[in-house]
């Protein structure tokens, strides 16, 4: 035998020697306990992403849901603001309409007592004028007792007439 079967024989022996104490003191199952406990922490932590994983996926949808709901609250709530907008806004007609009328009638109402105070002017003045120039008329043609009795009682004449 020469020196380098020797040295991989005594190598070969060396190993041999060191595997059966690496199995005499359980190494390998020890690696296998290791591994072993690995692997189920990274189940765990899995199983537990997961978990949490669904728990978002219902956070989210319970968001999504909220904000649905937010949004019809919201369109609601436009929609009614409008409607009370158009019912404002045709009140405020309405009473601009009433305004205008009443303002109208009472309008028409000063023009008619006008009118009327206008009739009743016209008929003083002509009244007066009448009296007048059948006083004149009177004086010229009675003499003046006679002319004066005369225009007295048909003075009182025309003013009961008149009135």
């Amino acid at each position: 035998m020469d020196a380098t079967s020797l040295a991989t024989l005594w190598a070969t022996i060396a190993l041999i020697i060191f595997l059966a104490i690496a199995v005499y003191i359980k190494v390998p199952g020890m690696i296998a306990k290791a591994l072993d406990a690995r692997a189920a922490r990274i189940s765990s932590e899995l199983d537990e992403a997961r978990k949490l994983r669904d728990e978002a996926q219902q956070l989210l949808g319970q968001y999504k849901k909220k904000r649905k709901e937010a949004e019809q609250e919201a369109a609601d709530i436009v929609a009614a603001a409008k409607r009370e907008a158009e019912l404002l806004a045709a009140e405020a007609h309405k009473k601009t309409e009433d305004y205008v009328a009443r303002r109208t009638a009472l309008a028409e109402q000063k023009i008619g007592q006008a009118e009327r105070e206008a009739i009743g002017e016209v008929r003083a003045s002509a009244v007066d004028i009448a009296v007048e120039a059948a006083r004149a008329l009177l004086a010229a043609k009675v003499d003046a007792k006679a002319g004066a009795d005369l225009f007295k009682s048909a003075l009182l004449d025309v003013k009961a007439k008149l009135n």
